[in-house]
């Protein structure tokens, strides 16, 4: 049987994160939660996983901060991440790529397309 892959969910507003809990484990995967920065970088240490999904407004560190940390740390820096964010502003959308973004959905997005995007940075 093939080992489940790990989800790191960081996101502050808890309806967006419990739907998102329910719904990727529904999907399969092991889902570990963050609702802020400064817990998504604590939990990537600890939890190692194969992929983060990351909100970029939120309180602590933000998703941008996050993001560079962890795409500027050989250790972590090939994990894939895939910002969810209500900002849709190309400059965000830009900045976000720039800081190591591998994926930028927004909000309200299309679960289906999400999980097909999981499933392609973890293949």
């Amino acid at each position: 049987m093939q080992k489940q892959k790990k989800v790191l969910l960081s996101e502050d507003n808890d309806d967006i994160r419990k739907m998102l809990v329910m719904r990727l484990e529904v999907a399969g995967y092991d889902v570990f939660q963050a609702r802020d920065g400064e817990e998504a970088i604590e939990s990537v240490k600890n939890e190692k996983p194969d992929i983060v999904i990351l909100d970029l407004m939120m309180p602590k560190l933000s998703g941008f901060e996050v993001c560079r940390m962890l795409k500027f740390d050989d250790a972590y820096k090939d994990i894939p991440i895939i910002v969810l964010s209500a900002l849709d502003q190309q400059r965000d959308r830009e900045k976000a790529f720039e800081t190591g973004a591998d994926a930028y959905f927004i909000k309200p997005f299309d679960l289906a397309l999400l999980i097909n995007k999981i499933e392609t940075l973890i293949a």
